[in-house]
């Protein structure tokens, strides 16, 4: 509009000019004014046509958003529990909100401006959502979901929430932007399998921002760093063939063609093997290995994949009432308590928490959640780490009576004090939410006198010494490990141990328990666990670690250092 008036004001003043006054004398002159009229008029068609595209776009937005915040307010924790809404939600507040904030100031709105500039402040920013996409890739990867199930939004456990079923999918630019982000780190793998994505999408007929010829660019280069040059020159030759201007694509025709001819008389083939036509996906390419050792295993477990409870082992388990050796709190209501592995020996307390506490609990927690930190194996202290997706808070049994209740609790089942323990961290994980294997003790220097079979003995090795990680507290080492699960997660989420195949499931109001450490002092390097990937749902945790002082008389040292 501003646009349109000064063109206007410009165009009046030069009537009003000293060379042209009188215009009116003269139907010469006044004839140019119904040419200047007809175009005034143009100009006024074509910016009232910008304003309503403007505005049908914004209605279109407004409609939308409308729609999406409707559902999602009415279960924000159920909407967010599904990964893709949590990563197109990053998106939308982090991109495409700008988008439609700069299309507004075409025409500035102050209002809506100010609102912006009010609520900025609190949007994700790009790395947030660089992270949720990488969440998604990460879910992928775990539970091996194939891109275009995913993103279909088709996630095992999904469920309704209040009588609504969130409908989650990924657009072709959501899948191209997820295929980007994975090619910008030159992770190929990831790439390929999101830019496939993409392409198979808009080949069905699906409307997207972005051209083909991008798709077709990013795809084939990322196929050919996978070492398929067949597909790599099939797919460039799309490209070529729809855009044959295009920068790049000629001259890596012709580059991927001499490799592959060169190839061919290296295995002493005459004629060049033909493409593969079958989709890629998962098993299509081999997926890079990482710093990861037991990533396979760690993944298998979170799919409920080799878990190695046999029936025999499932026959030495069992379950009881624990009164804490006869603890007046326990006496009138026993905790009922259930093993869930033999050795080392976890088990798993029902009735931990009431909703009530719970709900408490993450009421005090939420003002004080912050990233996760974990503690750097060198320096000792805390830092932010890639493999740890959640955040948490610590309370103090001062914070209220719940808290205090909750401890006492814990003393009365385990029969160790926790005078000396760390406070209650309380922990929500996000889209993709886990924290990879890792001890929750601190690690000694190897003793080579130590008699551990040779599986252990890689264990130990493997993996660095920390042993001044809990100096500063002055309470020892971390003798054992008491976890309250806060939810239960539709999806994903199981606390497992690689070394020996354990695999144990979120439930509501349950809590898990073991020893860290032998009666000896020593480190059980068995006890190495993670938290895996949320895929859908929240999980909420509340972790208790009981430290070694003033356990004297309550764990008395055990007689060999494996005891």
């Amino acid at each position: 509009m501003a646009t349109f008036l000064v063109f206007t004001l410009l165009t009046l003043s030069s009537f009003s000019s000293p060379t042209q006054a009188e215009i009116f004398t003269s139907i010469g002159q006044m004839t140019d004014l119904i040419f200047t009229e007809r175009e005034l008029v143009q100009s006024l068609k074509e910016y009232i046509e910008a304003e309503e595209m403007k505005l049908e776009a914004v209605k279109s937005w407004a409609n939308k958003l409308d729609m999406l915040t409707r559902v999602s307010t009415l279960d924000p924790e159920g909407f967010l529990a599904h990964p893709v809404n949590a990563y197109k939600l990053m998106k939308r507040l982090n991109t495409e909100w700008s988008e439609l904030e700069s299309l507004v100031l075409q025409d500035p709105s102050d209002g809506f401006i100010s609102n912006m500039s009010v609520h900025r402040q609190y949007f994700p920013d790009e790395e947030d959502e660089k992270g949720a996409a990488k969440a998604l890739i990460r879910l992928q990867d775990t539970y091996k979901l194939d891109s275009e199930s995913f993103s279909k939004g088709k996630l095992p456990g999904q469920r309704q929430y209040s009588g609504v079923r969130y409908n989650a999918e990924l657009t072709v630019d959501d899948c191209f932007d997820m295929g980007k982000l994975a090619y910008n780190e030159n992770d190929y793998y990831h790439s390929v399998l999101w830019m496939q994505q993409a392409l198979r999408q808009m080949d069905s007929g699906e409307d997207a921002k972005t051209p083909k010829a991008d798709i077709l660019d990013y795809l084939s280069y990322s196929v050919y760093q996978m070492g398929d040059l067949p597909r790599a020159i099939e797919l460039t030759r799309r490209l070529v063939a729809i855009d044959p201007s295009h920068q790049r694509a000629g001259a890596n025709l012709h580059y991927f063609e001499r490799l592959l001819s060169k190839e061919l008389r290296d295995r002493g083939q005459g004629q060049q093997e033909p493409a593969d036509e079958k989709p890629i996906q998962l098993d299509t390419y081999e997926r890079p290995k990482d710093y990861l050792p037991e990533r396979e295993v760690y993944e298998a477990l979170c799919r409920g994949e080799g878990v190695k409870m046999t029936e025999k082992r499932r026959s030495r388990l069992f379950c009881r009432y624990q009164d804490g050796s006869r603890s007046p709190r326990l006496l009138l209501k026993p905790m009922k308590e259930e093993d869930e592995w033999d050795s080392p020996h976890i088990v798993r307390f029902l009735e931990a928490l009431s909703d009530e506490e719970i709900e408490k609990i993450k009421e005090l927690a939420k003002p004080k959640l912050a990233r996760a930190t974990v503690r750097d194996p060198k320096t000792g202290v805390l830092t932010v780490a890639n493999y740890r997706v959640s955040k948490s808070a610590w309370l103090e049994g001062e914070d209220d009576p719940v808290i205090a209740r909750v401890n006492q609790r814990i003393e009365d089942v385990t029969g160790l004090t926790v005078d000396t323990a760390e406070l209650l961290q309380v922990a929500n994980y996000g889209v993709g939410g886990q924290y990879e294997p890792h001890y929750d003790f601190s690690r000694r220097p190897f003793d080579s006198n130590l008699k551990v079979d040779g599986n252990r003995l890689a264990t130990y090795l493997n993996y660095k010494d920390e042993p001044d990680a809990f100096k500063s507290l002055g309470t020892g080492n971390r003798v054992a490990t008491f976890l309250n699960y806060m939810s239960d997660v539709e999806a994903g989420g199981a606390t497992v141990f690689p070394d020996f195949g354990a695999a144990i499931w979120p439930r509501k109001g349950t809590a898990v328990f073991w020893y860290n450490l032998f009666k000896s002092g020593e480190g059980d390097y068995r006890t190495r666990h993670a938290a895996c990937p949320v895929l859908v749902g929240s999980k909420w945790v509340s972790n208790k670690w009981i430290h070694e002082r003033g356990q004297e008389f309550r764990r008395p040292c055990g007689l060999t250092e494996v005891d």
